[in-house]
């Protein structure tokens, strides 16, 4: 088995051992599922403006709900488990880099997650000023780092992959293999990845917004003093911080 298809495995291991153990823990389970709510709030919140531009919304909203989205992926997960060796045969190299870092980002953030639901276990309720505190308790900041920098590498990706041809009329080819072998889901992923960055006049504009808000976030969140505050056009994402 190839290196790529290994680490896929491995990763989609880590996150179906997550599930296991929150399967049962109902509290934890409950406090997990508040977590993901509140961040993908905060990811619509901190991005409020790209979702309501005709330009970028078609963006945002594939970063909402395919990579920062609070969606139930296991039926997903268990196809890709079973069909991985296919995934990485039928495919070109380049896409299954991609989908290896996307496996990576979703064990990654599932663990970062479960953390801080472990970290909230004791609190009623979710608001910023908890959600600050677990954040803070968790840590790892070389982590979520890491996070934001492998959601950025899928993203240039697919912007570089719509400026491929070779590689946009061999995904095309893959629809009919894709379903029979039963990657269906994740050929349905990477072509609307592809549709949404080939309408985008300025894809690395658009990643450096993510990359400067996000990076920045982070850094508030971190601060044990509490005294960086976000700068004056993060105002509408002021309910994320409240106590």
């Amino acid at each position: 088995m190839s290196g790529d298809a290994t680490a896929i495995l491995g990763h989609l291991d880590s996150v179906s051992a997550i599930r296991a153990k929150v399967a049962r823990e109902p509290v934890l389970a409950v406090r997990l599922d508040g977590v993901k709510s509140f961040q993908h709030a905060r990811f619509a919140g901190t991005y409020r403006d790209l979702l309501s531009d005709p330009t970028y919304t078609g963006a945002a909203r594939f970063f909402l709900e395919e990579l920062y989205g609070p969606h139930d992926f296991t039926a997903r997960d268990a196809q890709f488990a079973r069909i991985v060796p296919a995934l990485v045969r039928l495919f070109p190299g380049e896409v299954v880099v991609t989908v290896r870092e996307l496996s990576e980002l979703h064990a990654l953030a599932e663990r970062l997650d479960l953390e801080m639901a472990h970290a909230l276990v004791a609190e009623t309720g979710l608001d910023g000023r908890r959600y600050r505190a677990a954040w803070r308790q968790v840590g790892q900041a070389s982590h979520r780092a890491q996070q934001i920098s492998l959601m950025l590498d899928i993203g240039g990706a697919l912007s570089r992959f719509t400026r491929n041809r070779w590689l946009r009329h061999s995904l095309r080819m893959m629809r009919g293999p894709a379903r029979a072998a039963g990657l269906g889901a994740l050929q349905q992923f990477l072509e609307a990845g592809f549709d949404t960055f080939a309408a985008l006049a300025s894809p690395a504009l658009f990643l450096e917004t993510i990359a400067v808000r996000e990076h920045k976030i982070a850094d508030v969140l971190f601060d044990p003093e509490e005294t960086l505050r976000l700068p004056a056009e993060f105002d509408t994402l002021d309910f994320v911080f409240d106590a």
